[in-house]
């Protein structure tokens, strides 16, 4: 041959041939030469004429001849990262059969080939790029980052500050007491240097910061480092106060988004396994439990009144009929469970999937207030596009811009994403396997558990079970132990005429955990007992995380905590909700009662 390139031979006067053809020489670039057997077949003569009518045929620069999906899939090996179908087609056992039974039956059948093509990938094939998708989810990560880290800085000093509910110092100083200097690897946190309130503070505006230049796009790599650092810092600063899935869905998103900057299509799927894996165990969880409401399809009957943080249009959507509810469950169900596997087909497929899932992730949003949680699930959403997508909606001129400025992959970025693979995908191959068996895979067990205080990779399952009451636990305060007034909180349900409120995208983190409380016995809840210590003794910072307090600035002399239940108002009235004194979980307590008792220290 006087080229001393691979030479790819198809059909010329098959329709869909061609479509393929244009796309795989837009992938491989110069290094193939493709040529229809009509006017090439005779300048190679040992190859029978009636090969090239039934066979796509390569031939390599030394002389080798592959015909069918074998010449297919090391065609694609030339193209930079498509080389994985020919290893597989090599090495995986029974892939080469199957492969080789697929061509022939799809070139036999060249109208049902047209079909699936059209219905896979779309009647324009191009090859897929991720620089819009990458663009803009970076700049999505950024006011993620931006809404948490501006959470943080309002409410910090009143949860984990010196005079706080839960003060880090105290946290910092037990755990290295009772681990010596494993504590630094089992609670990596920045804050081990200072635990101060200032420090604090700082670390809160240093990643409002970090999260802006994320957003511009300024120095995107070295903000994405200190974001990443940043928030694991405070998820362990946090305690209690930040055990949120959420917050672990945040800090893998925003491990990976370091990698992302590269260019690397590797990332691309690791961000997909990564909402798999979120989704697809949030499904199996709520199987597993053997709740019967999920069994029964009735969760949606007392998720909207029972949720967290309810929105105004959950208490109508309370109203809707049982079969429609119904529905809905099954809905659920069927996207967490079902929907996901579509994330590994094709583009079209993809793109479905990803129409479902931001779908059912706002109806979430209408419905209650899960602060960024729902938009950053939305924002994962866009590694199940691509750029073909996005240039439909972001305009020829500024998407051409933006493909200009975006990374090209070197030798650097890929071997990096190579690496944060080979150790992320078996951690996250082992805990769906775990969750499903109850077992470690050997080997990944071992990572899954080396590695598990960074966050990289993390275990989820959304709403396991599904609540059908709502205990409210309220704090009140009084100053003669006989007339009692309410702590309000600015979002948890409290005065029944008071509306839900939406709270998107700040994350009350006491609202929060006070929700949980009212569905646990007193003595597992040994922080708030140190929340009531506080607020006897006026602590600035914890009263302010309230929105109304008994007696206004002056702290009240005694303080209670009381357990109502609530529902929403029948439809109609002219209360929100209404509730039900179920009882004291702790009497009436003044300063001295605490004084009196041992420090609680930090649970």
């Amino acid at each position: 041959m006087a080229d001393a390139r691979a030479t790819f031979i198809f059909d010329g006067d098959c329709g869909i041939c061609r479509t393929w053809v244009n796309y795989w020489r837009q992938l491989t670039g110069d290094a193939v030469v493709y040529r229809s057997y009509q006017e090439a077949a005779g300048e190679f003569a040992a190859i029978p004429a009636d090969a090239f009518r039934h066979a796509v045929q390569l031939i390599e620069p030394g002389g080798e001849v592959l015909s069918g999906a074998a010449a297919t899939f090391k065609l694609l090996s030339y193209a930079p990262g498509r080389g994985t179908s020919w290893w597989l087609y090599r090495h995986a056992p029974g892939f080469e059969p199957a492969s080789e039974l697929a061509y022939r039956v799809l070139s036999q059948r060249r109208g049902l080939l047209t079909w699936l093509t059209h219905a896979l990938w779309g009647r324009k094939l191009e090859p897929e790029r991720y620089d819009l998708v990458a663009w803009l989810f970076l700049r999505g990560l950024g006011l993620v980052y931006l809404a948490a880290f501006l959470s943080l800085a309002a409410q910090i000093r009143g949860l984990v500050g010196a005079q706080g509910i839960l003060p880090l110092g105290e946290y910092l100083d037990a755990a290295h007491q009772g681990w010596g200097t494993d504590a630094y690897w089992r609670l990596p946190t920045l804050f081990w240097l200072d635990a101060s309130d200032a420090a604090l503070i700082a670390g809160a505006w240093l990643g409002v910061a970090l999260a802006g230049l994320l957003t511009l796009g300024i120095l995107q790599r070295v903000a994405l480092v200190g974001l990443f650092a940043l928030y694991l810092s405070f998820v362990y600063a946090g305690q209690i106060f930040m055990t949120y899935q959420w917050d672990m869905l945040l800090v893998e998103a925003g491990f990976l988004a370091i990698f992302l900057t590269g260019g690397s299509r590797i990332v691309v799927w690791l961000y997909r396994l990564l909402l798999f894996r979120f989704l697809f165990l949030a499904g199996l969880v709520k199987l597993a439990s053997g709740d019967p409401t999920w069994q029964q399809l009735t969760a949606l009957d007392y998720h909207f009144f029972t949720q967290p943080l309810p929105s105004p249009l959950a208490y109508y959507a309370a109203q809707l009929p049982h079969w429609l509810l119904s529905a809905g469950t099954a809905a659920a169900l069927v996207i967490e469970l079902v929907a996901v596997a579509l994330i590994f087909l094709p583009r079209r497929p993809r793109m479905l999937a990803a129409a479902l899932v931001i779908g059912f992730q706002v109806l979430i949003m209408l419905t209650g207030s899960y602060n960024w949680f729902n938009l950053l699930t939305i924002l994962l959403c866009l590694f199940l596009l691509d750029d073909q997508v996005l240039r439909r909606f972001m305009g020829a001129d500024f998407a051409a811009a933006i493909v200009a400025l975006a990374p090209r992959p070197g030798r650097v970025a890929p071997v990096l994403a190579a690496l944060v693979a080979v150790i992320v995908v078996p951690i996250g191959v082992n805990l769906v396997y775990s969750s499903l068996t109850g077992r470690n895979i050997p080997l990944a067990g071992a990572m899954t558990e080396a590695l598990a205080p960074l966050l990289i990779v993390n275990p989820y399952g959304l709403f396991a079970t599904t609540t059908t009451t709502r205990p409210v636990l309220i704090l009140e305060g009084s100053a003669d132990n006989r007339t009692w007034r309410e702590y309000v909180l600015p979002f948890l349900p409290g005065p029944v005429d008071r509306a839900p409120k939406w709270n998107i995208p700040y994350q009350p983190r006491l609202d929060w955990q006070l929700w949980f409380a009212g569905y646990s016995a007193p003595g597992q809840q040994r922080w708030l007992e140190r929340l009531m210590q506080r607020l006897l003794e006026g602590s600035p910072h914890v009263v302010a995380l309230f929105r109304e307090t008994p007696g206004g600035a002056r702290p009240p002399k005694y303080i209670r905590a009381q357990l109502y239940d609530y529902r929403f108002a029948p439809a109609g009235s002219a209360a929100w909700w209404e509730r039900r004194l179920d009882g004291a979980v702790l009497p009436a307590l003044t300063l001295e009662d605490f004084r009196r008792t041992a420090p609680l220290g930090v649970r």
